[in-house]
């Protein structure tokens, strides 16, 4: 089940966070954020008191979380998108984690799934997202999605310096 984070997520969703630094730093992973930069329990804090962290849920179990909102990153502004839609009209997934003790159960697809279903009963035509271009795995996987890259913006990303931020994009399907 997918339901908006409530303030007793905060401890679990912290946890994947580390969880995926954890791994990143044994080198079973590569996604191009920093323990204690990106994401960290003040990332997730913050979008629950807006009212935009999400996470999947598994019987009482948080296994992955996301961040769903219309606010686009400012290097978006420098990519080639293929589809010119005002601000009004698209929503962006940000920060979509998965334990990666609960990898390869097709969590994430449904996370996408839910976001797409999301953009479109928020009126939205147009669904963005970014990855570290390093993220071979999420580049792939969005691919395999529908989504199209639509440039690669050199950039600060939340605090972590020379980050080659993958941009991609998708038209919400009208089904």
């Amino acid at each position: 089940m997918i339901r908006k984070a409530v303030e007793n997520d905060l401890d679990r969703i912290s946890g994947i966070y580390n969880e995926i630094h954890e791994e990143e730093k044994a080198k079973r992973l590569t996604v191009g954020w920093q323990s204690g930069i990106y994401p960290v329990r003040a990332t997730a804090e913050s979008a629950l008191k807006r009212g935009e962290l999400f996470v999947f849920e598994e019987g009482s179990k948080v296994l992955a979380s996301a961040i769903i909102n219309q606010n686009q990153v400012d290097v978006y502004k420098d990519g080639k998108w293929l589809y010119n839609a005002p601000d009004s009209s698209v929503m962006v997934l940000h920060t979509l984690t998965v334990s990666p003790k609960a990898g390869k159960r097709g969590i994430g697809k449904a996370f996408v799934a839910f976001y797409e279903a999301y953009a479109r009963e928020n009126g939205c035509t147009v669904m963005r997202i970014d990855t570290n271009e390093k993220n071979i795995v999420a580049r792939s996987f969005y691919q395999k999605l529908g989504f199209r890259e639509a440039g690669i913006v050199p950039c600060v990303f939340n605090g972590i310096p020379g980050v080659n931020l993958v941009l991609l994009e998708k038209s919400v399907s009208s089904d």
